[in-house]
């Protein structure tokens, strides 16, 4: 990703609104699907109120992250939470695994064998359809999120959902589109299960349910572990960074680069720079100061930036150590 980046502060208040709207709209899905599925005994309808259920404890679990992440350094943490914020999202993740997969399917398997259903499938379809509305609108708002930080990254929003570190707006917007696709599936079950009489379909599109929440879950999982054990920025940020060192004067080479994401919207750069054998001392520091500068205007998530003067060997690749992910 390549561009000026917003604020850090106006992200986070941006990815607290997705959030919050997320959470309310899954609670009372949550309810109207638990109460249709037990008057209608349907288990697509019992595992929809679990997904929505495990969505809503996830959306706490993304507050928390958002709020413990922001806190600032302090002498026993100097760079900050921000990897806090990864840890919440991979609990959150966790949840979904377990408290929405593993429901999903193992009530799917059970209907299958057992095939009980009251035969009450219009509350099911209300249920289903205005659901469908409130999932709709807490998607159209995170997409407007992705949309936005795309277009400042200077990106598509399918590879903004890959790199970036903003994990909250990441799992509303995966949990949201799983929702959206669970729903679609548990109408196809229940309408077939009514058309032929038969609960295996309900019971299938309840499997069906749970192996979309696993693969989400996964997803979402990968991408945090990756963070917390220190990803580096995307490559295309890590050769303009790159670049931007190499430009200053009396810098000849940068041998060795290396980042990490500190959290959301940290970021730490440390480099080895061969300077000019003939600049002085001051020189040096200057040309630090200005480096620094360099990248804190162009990437306001810079927080930190160390420079290690040294004789590194001029024409080494100073673009090793970006991902691509």
């Amino acid at each position: 990703m390549a561009g000026a980046a917003a604020p850090v502060e106006e992200q986070q208040s941006e990815s607290v609104g997705t959030v919050v709207v997320a959470g309310l709209a899954n609670l009372v899905i949550a309810v109207a699907k638990l109460v249709a599925g037990m008057v209608s005994g349907s288990a697509a309808m019992l595992s929809e109120a679990a997904h929505s259920l495990a969505d809503t404890v996830t959306e706490v679990f993304l507050y928390v992250a958002l709020r413990r992440g922001g806190k600032p350094a302090d002498e026993r943490h100097p760079f900050g939470y921000g990897k806090e914020s990864f840890v919440w999202a991979f609990i959150a993740a966790l949840f979904t695994f377990i408290g929405g997969a593993g429901f999903s399917i193992y009530h799917g398997v059970t209907t299958i064998i057992s095939g009980e259903h009251s035969g009450h499938y219009l509350i099911s379809y209300i249920v289903l359809a205005v659901s469908f509305i409130a999932e709709g609108t807490s998607f159209l708002k995170a997409r407007r999120q992705v949309r936005n930080e795309s277009e400042r990254w200077q990106t598509t929003p399918s590879r903004f959902l890959r790199l970036t570190p903003d994990t909250t707006v990441k799992a509303v917007y995966f949990e949201d589109s799983a929702a959206l696709i669970g729903l679609v599936l548990a109408a196809v079950g229940i309408g077939l299960a009514q058309l032929t009489g038969t609960e295996l379909w309900d019971g299938v599109a309840s499997i069906a349910i749970g192996l979309l929440l696993l693969l989400v879950a996964g997803t979402l999982a990968r991408s945090n572990v990756s963070l917390l054990v220190g990803r580096a920025v995307p490559r295309r940020m890590h050769q303009q960074i790159a670049d931007d060192l190499a430009a200053i004067p009396v810098v000849t080479a940068v041998p060795t680069l290396l980042t990490m994401q500190l959290g959301p919207g940290d970021i730490l750069v440390a480099a080895k720079v061969d300077f000019d054998d003939n600049v002085s001392g001051a020189e040096i520091e200057a040309a630090s100061d200005d480096a620094e500068q360099r990248l804190r205007h162009r990437y306001p998530g810079i927080r930190y930036v160390f420079l290690d003067p040294t004789r590194g060997a001029a024409g080494r690749n100073h673009r090793e150590g970006g991902t691509d992910l």
